[in-house]
Order: C-alpha cells, then structure tokens, then sequence
C-alpha cells in the first residue's frame, strides 16, 4: 500500500466514530450557555380528534380531583359549577368546563406559578364523577341507570353492555331518544339485527343527554299441570309445545289433551280456545295445561 493511500485509509478511520457521534446528538436537544435550545425536528405525534377532545371535556357538574405535586395541602376535590368554574386555594376561581383535564391542570399551574405561590408546581386534574356527559338506559335492562360517555364508551352496545345487558324479559328493538341538529328525534334500532347482519352501522354513535329505551319483551303465559308455571319471552315461531317446554313440560299429572289459551279478543276481553301443541302463541298468551282425568 502506498503512503498515499495509508493516510487515506486512517483519516477514513478517524472520521467514522465522529460522524456517528454526531448523528447520535442530532436527535437529542442541546442547550449552550446565552443560547436558546437546539432541538432537530421530530416526528409529529397523532393529535386527539376535536370530537375526542369534546368528549374528555370537564362540564358543569363534573367532580374533579386537584393534587399538586409536593404540596398535598392544596388537594381539593370540586364540582363544577353552573357557570363552569372551580374553587382553587390561593388562586381563587377558575374557570375549567369545556378544557380537558390536562388543559385544566395546565391553566391551574399558570395560576400557581404567576401569583407566586409554588415554584414549578405540577398539577394534576383528575375526573371523579362525570355528569356533564351521560346517557341514560332505560327499561328491561340489568342495571338502568345513567353512563358516561367518552371517547371508548359512546356506542349503542357499549352502553347496554354497562347496564348489564338486556334482561332476559327484556326486548331487541331499543328505541333512541335523541336530538340532532337541535331536533328531537326518534330512532328505533334492532340490536339482534346488528348482531346477525355484521352490519354496524346501526349501532349508532350516542351524545350526551341522549336516552335508551328498552322495550319489554313481548310475553307468554303458562300455568297449570307444568313444572314451573310462569311468564316467558315469545320468540318469533313459537307453538305451544316450546312455551310449554319453556315451563318445564308437563308433569306426570298433566295432559297435552285439552288445552286451553285464554287470548285478547281485540276488543278489551279475552277469548278462550282450544289448542294443539303445534299451534301457534301470540304475544300475552295465557297457556292453561289441565290435569289429566285418567
């Protein structure tokens, strides 16, 4: 190798671990004394939607808890009030409905840190009870009551799924009490349909102070020489032999000879027929299983 391309060849070699030095603090901030800090471009990070931003949202009557770091006799824990404020040590009021609970922390510190009460002070806001943003589940569900809704938990099935799902007397058509476009609308909604069609589209998007409503299960009624008399859900097709099923069957006193149905007659009475296990029920149906003469 010539002398020419024995320096070549160590220069190389020098220069090699610098380069990737440098490349190793391209990615990190510097800071040199009298001179701002120097920060190469990162990635942008994904950004919340502003529909997401709206649904984390602190409103009024939401109840918060603010800690500050290292200073735990400033823990407060609020309610937003009607006009969208909180009570804060030192600080006084401030006003936080429509900021997220970051945003909140964040106005809170600025507070803190231009009064001169806390030096850096780091505020964290945390959500308790929200009641600005809830929808109510109504009917034959498990657990009625109120949920609130947020950017997971904001979908038809996800609210019946924290009422405990529908009752076992309870219907699969929900009718939606809602208002869009500042009109009050109805909607009515067949959960069972969502379910064998795959297609999710009624499985509708809800917005706070919206209402569900879960109709009661059409019923049918058997009693007499059955082992568990009682009122059952009627499923589309049903003869009398499955509501009789549903009771339990007949007991060894029974007879399937001599049925009776007492049925609505349309006019505010009822009627009284005969029927046969393949026969088909009707909704309110009231099965009679007599006992066998022999």
């Amino acid at each position: 190798m010539t002398t020419k391309n024995t320096i070549l060849a160590l220069s190389l070699a020098t220069l090699a671990p610098a380069c990737f030095a440098a490349q190793q603090v391209s990615d990190v901030s510097v800071t040199q004394p009298g001179r701002p800090a120097i920060a190469m471009a990162q990635p942008t990070a994904p950004t919340a939607s502003a529909a997401d931003i709206r649904l984390e949202s602190l409103g009024m009557g939401d109840m918060v808890r603010v800690t500050v770091f290292r200073n735990p006799e400033l823990t407060t824990e609020a309610r937003v009030s009607e006009r969208g404020t909180i009570v804060f040590p030192m600080v006084g009021e401030v006003e936080v409905a429509g900021l997220t609970p970051g945003q909140a922390a964040q106005r809170i510190g600025d507070r803190l840190r231009a009064g001169r009460y806390v030096v850096n002070p780091e505020v964290t806001v945390s959500t308790m009870q929200v009641n600005s943003r809830q929808v109510s589940v109504l009917g034959s569900v498990v657990k009625p009551g109120r949920y609130a809704i947020d950017s997971t938990n904001m979908r038809l099935t996800d609210f019946l799924a924290s009422a405990g799902g529908i009752a076992p007397t309870g219907s699969d058509r929900v009718t939606i009490l809602t208002n869009r476009d500042g009109r009050p609308q109805k909607l009515e909604v067949d959960v069972a349909e969502i379910f064998r069609s795959g297609d999710l589209s009624h499985n509708v998007s809800l917005q706070p102070g919206d209402t569900i409503f879960v109709e009661r299960a059409p019923m049918v009624y058997v009693y007499g020489e059955v082992q568990k008399g009682g009122s059952y859900r009627l499923e589309p097709g049903m003869t009398v032999m499955q509501a009789i099923a549903m009771g339990g069957g007949i007991t060894p006193r029974g007879t399937d000879r001599g049925i009776k149905i007492s049925r609505a007659d349309g006019h505010g009475g009822t009627r009284r027929v005969d029927a046969r296990l393949t026969d088909r029920v009707q909704a309110d149906d009231v099965i009679q299983v007599q006992e066998s003469l022999f």
